[in-house]
């Protein structure tokens, strides 16, 4: 870097880009918090409609609230049909993540320019209404869309969505067509209390550069997908079962983490670049995957690999497990496809990006950095005949 040239933070690292009030890592203890609450104790005690309530809104609702918002999400799960038919003729060997990012990009062409006519455009409130609506209803259809998928490159038809469960009990029974028990439905609502929200985090940044120029909602989110479906973002829950399905035992982890360091290669699930004593939702999510781990041989298997690898990369490298390394076989033992985990995830942040794209909008400057040029200095364009003579 020559003289004067400014310092270039690769990667944005330690760059304050802008202000948020949907959550923050306290700094004094390390844990994260949406909208003030530390989000084991929302994990520990709320639904997970409770806590998209809490992103979207700013307060947890009261039982009233609660029922309200509860049955818009419900009226809203059904997707159109020219969607589904538009998907189906997609091939099975495109990546789940490109054909929830379709769908997405689908919705936000069916969906009105200006549900209320021309005045909503034309005031901030009824603007912010709109997308709250428009993001209820995203949240609410993402759960059909992901569940038809698996089932289609299962070989089986879409199970339609039930009004009278749970938005996690309705996602088991359109993946499955039954409800698992208790302690299943808990475990996998943690997964998505832990995923709904994350400061500004590659795929929220990306929703808030689109939206930063006035951008619809579905194209923020569209491309917060295409951020997320990365092996070093969401799809890294991905990337850690294939890990523990090349591993037979505890026993192989030594030699396995040896030969692949080795090589240079990288153990997905294990660091973070905002946590530096360990990811605090990984107690949670550890503490809710060994109870369902317990209850079968092949999850005995796999946490056992979980510990001995946990242990074998902080001694090695000093890294701790992020979150992805957890629920990568929370997903596996509840039943879900490997594919299907990244789309999961999806499911969850949406809260938290529209949260942020209506944030963005309400106090927006267009997102537009600098950059720091190393190229070729000024040099004189070759001399040749002038073009068209």
């Amino acid at each position: 870097m020559s003289a004067g040239t400014p310092e270039a933070h690769r990667g944005l690292a330690g760059v304050v880009a802008d202000t948020t009030a949907v959550s923050v890592i306290d700094q004094e203890t390390g844990v994260l918090l949406y909208r003030g609450y530390p989000v084991p104790g929302l994990a520990a005690s709320c639904s997970f409609e409770e806590v998209a309530y809490l992103i979207w809104y700013g307060e947890l609702p009261s039982t009233e609230q609660l029922e309200a918002f509860t049955a818009a999400e419900r009226s809203e799960r059904d997707v159109p049909r020219d969607l589904t038919d538009a998907l189906a003729k997609l091939p099975l060997t495109c990546d789940p993540m490109d054909l929830l990012r379709t769908a997405v990009s689908y919705l936000g062409a069916l969906d009105p320019v200006d549900e209320h006519g021309e005045e909503h455009s034309r005031h901030a409130d009824a603007d912010e209404a709109a997308d709250l609506r428009r993001s209820i209803r995203l949240w609410a259809q993402l759960p059909t869309i992901v569940a038809a998928e698996q089932r289609r490159r299962r070989g089986q038809a879409p199970i339609a969505p039930d009004p009278a469960l749970s938005f996690v009990e309705n996602f088991f029974h359109m993946c499955f067509g039954s409800v698992p028990g208790p302690e299943v439905l808990r475990c996998f609502e943690i997964s998505l209390v832990l995923y709904a929200e994350h400061g500004f985090n590659a795929s929220t940044f990306t929703a808030r550069v689109i939206t930063s120029t006035l951008s619809d909602l579905y194209s923020a989110v569209t491309g917060a997908i295409g951020a997320l479906k990365g092996p070093l973002h969401g799809g890294a829950n991905e990337a850690v079962m294939a890990i523990f399905n090349t591993l037979p035992g505890p026993e192989a982890v030594p030699g396995w983490l040896e030969a692949t360091l080795a090589e240079g290669g990288k153990v997905m699930g294990f660091g973070h670049r905002v946590y530096k004593h360990g990811d605090s939702r990984v107690p949670t999510m550890h503490t809710a995957l060994a109870e369902v781990a317990a209850r079968s041989d092949e999850g005995r298997r796999l946490m056992a690999i979980y510990d001995r690898l946990e242990q074998a990369m902080l001694d090695s490298k000093g890294l701790y497990p992020n979150l992805d390394y957890a629920t990568g076989p929370v997903y596996h033992l509840t039943g879900f496809d490997t594919p299907t985990f990244t789309p999961i995830f999806v499911m969850s942040r949406v809260t938290g990006w529209t949260a942020h794209i209506i944030e963005q909008k309400a106090h927006n400057a267009l997102i537009r950095p600098l950059s720091a040029y190393v190229g070729v200095g000024r040099r004189p364009v070759p001399e040749r005949p002038p073009r068209g003579e």
